[in-house]
């Protein structure tokens, strides 16, 4: 073989897919996997890794990531989220569209494009908003302008001058799109049918929890179990009762965002079973918390979905155990710590999650609740097959995109939050102790976090289906 130039090499570790692992070498160039083997190639290479007792997996993806920039950029921002996820050992995230302004169009979308590109420490790509009668029109447009998927709030109202969601509608008031009927909702259903790409939800009937809310005396309100009886497992149920039935009906890729209930991954294993096209996705907080863990943690770990019950989790885990659940994403939605400090009714849904989520994974696998494998499947293989992005993303074939992450199985640590990368640091998971954690994230071919170290290069670039 001639000699050649090598961008990066990898030595000497440990190869994991999610079917198989082999020890083996990796030749970069040009941002792409020129070559896997057994074998030490020719040639110089500008930056060696040794591997060596290290596992080497493709670059780690997290889907659902709320970076609130432009927006509440006070909480957190692109350049800070990015920079959170290289550290966490993610190389791509999805960022989803509720920014402002939010991607419920094509200029809107190529202006955020424009605004997070230069702030982007790891690869992204972006989902678009529906918003019903609102821009149904313009769903196909931002299909093949490159979005990754669509979202819909479901059961939200918007705000009719800035599109931003209203999380608490009530009939009084003025200026805004009040939640759409089931009607509208079919609607985008066959809207975003027509493009082939998913269709994203977020499952809670906001009509149940408002008459649950109304009927409730918020002062007597002061432990979690109360506050769950306000958002109860029924509210996740429901709507997905009803989009499974629409999804039945129009053969749009239905997919169920941050699962947190048992009947949720039963009605979802019973309509893959019948052969609707439906998929499903959990969070950390789902797998790894209950509402046993709030006398100790606190409001910190409010999130929307409510974390639910030890049979939920039990439940979840059995999902993503027999496919029915394809994969796990962080909903990173930080909070400033004094937003965070108060009662359960008025302090906001949302903490840090994207840094912490492949640490309390590798530490599952430490535990043997999960193979390295399986981790490869929820949070590389499976997620980049979903939005069209696959082998480019989630594999390490040769000329695919070189994004990998490195972790070391048996390096134990503890989260700590003053340490995380996020503008809000709010974390449920402060002070747990971990074994396993990404030592090293390499992005389009060049590392960009060695050993927690972030390095101060902008690499990332726009991630669009294939």
């Amino acid at each position: 073989m001639d000699k050649l130039d090598w961008d990066h090499v990898i030595l000497n570790g440990e190869i994991v897919n999610s079917s198989s692992r082999f020890k083996g070498n990796i030749y970069i160039k040009d941002g792409k996997v020129a070559a896997i083997t057994e074998e030490v190639l020719a040639g110089e290479a500008k930056e060696v890794t040794d591997a060596l007792g290290l596992h080497v997996l493709p670059g780690l993806i997290d889907t659902h990531v709320h970076s609130r920039d432009g927006g509440a950029t006070h909480k957190e921002d692109f350049f800070h989220s990015t920079k959170a996820a290289g550290a966490g050992g993610i190389t791509t995230i999805f960022e989803m569209p509720n920014t402002n302004p939010t991607i419920n169009n094509v200029d809107n979308f190529h202006k955020q494009v424009e605004n997070l590109r230069v702030k982007a420490h790891v690869n992204f790509g972006m989902w678009g908003i529906c918003l019903g009668d609102v821009n149904n029109q313009h769903l196909l447009e931002l299909s093949e302008a490159g979005v990754i998927g669509f979202k819909y709030f479901w059961g939200y109202a918007v705000d009719k001058n800035t599109f931003q969601l209203v999380y608490n509608y009530s009939e009084e008031m003025n200026n805004v799109f009040p939640p759409c009927d089931d009607g509208e909702v079919f609607s985008m259903f066959r809207a975003v049918a027509k493009t082939g790409q998913t269709f994203a939800i977020h499952a809670e009937n906001s009509e149940l929890i408002n008459r649950l809310t109304h009927d409730s005396n918020r002062s007597e309100v002061v432990d979690y179990d109360t506050f769950l009886k306000t958002r109860p497992n029924l509210a996740e149920e429901l709507t997905i009762q009803t989009a499974i039935a629409m999804a039945r009906e129009t053969g749009a890729k239905l997919h169920i965002l941050h699962v947190s209930t048992k009947s949720s991954v039963d009605l979802i294993r019973n309509a893959q079973r019948e052969g609707i096209p439906i998929t499903a996705e959990t969070c950390p907080h789902y797998l790894f918390l209950t509402n046993e863990d709030y006398h100790k943690i606190g409001a910190q770990m409010k999130v929307y979905p409510l974390v639910k019950y030890q049979e939920d989790q039990d439940a979840i885990w059995e999902g993503i155990y027999d496919g029915t659940i394809s994969f796990v994403c962080s909903d990173h939605a930080p909070h400033t710590e004094n937003e965070k400090n108060g009662d359960l009714w008025s302090v906001p849904a949302g903490m840090c999650g994207v840094e912490t989520m492949v640490p309390l994974l590798l530490n599952a696998v430490s535990e043997q609740k999960l193979t390295l494998e399986k981790l490869v499947a929820l949070l590389a293989e499976n997620p980049a097959k979903q939005f069209g992005v696959f082998p480019k993303k989630g594999s390490l074939q040769v000329g695919t995109d070189a994004d990998i992450t490195i972790v070391d199985i048996k390096k134990r640590g503890k989260i700590e939050k003053n340490k995380l990368h996020s503008k809000g640091k709010v974390t449920a998971y402060d002070g747990f102790e971990i074994q396993g954690w990404p030592v090293q994230t390499i992005v389009n071919g060049k590392t960009i976090m060695e050993n927690g170290h972030i390095q101060p290069e902008i690499t990332g670039q726009l991630v669009t289906p294939i």
